[in-house]
């Protein structure tokens, strides 16, 4: 079965970056039909999906988060990675890392049928 694990620091400065890893096994992130996500909860919210690395490598950001969030991937290790640049307070959560089966994607625009593996999250505070 597939297992995700995240790491990373749970602390990270604000204006800093904040840089998460998701260690995959029991399934290759390169295996269609599937993407590899990022997900955050903050405090009393509800689930945010921040972005996807699509199989084949192509990636997909929410519109509120694009302009500051990066997803990568080495395949070799059968990881892939966040980066959340200029964090504030306000992007304390936890984050998840999770697989999930592609429902399409074309130009700029990407849709998810559904999730079906999680990681166990990962507290990450922003604090000075």
């Amino acid at each position: 079965q597939v297992q995700l694990q995240e790491s990373g620091p749970g602390l990270v400065k604000p204006s800093q970056t904040l840089s998460l890893t998701c260690t995959v096994s029991g399934g290759s992130i390169t295996t269609g039909y599937y993407g590899w996500s990022w997900i955050r909860q903050p405090p009393g919210k509800g689930l945010e999906g921040m972005g996807v690395i699509v199989y084949d490598g192509s990636t997909y950001y929410s519109p509120s988060l694009k302009s500051r969030t990066s997803i990568s991937r080495d395949t070799s290790k059968n990881q892939f990675s966040l980066q959340l640049r200029s964090v504030t307070p306000e992007d304390t959560a936890v984050y998840y890392c999770a697989s999930e089966v592609i429902g399409g994607y074309s130009g700029s625009y990407y849709y998810r049928y559904e999730y079906d593996y999680w990681g166990q999250g990962t507290q990450v505070t922003v604090s000075s």
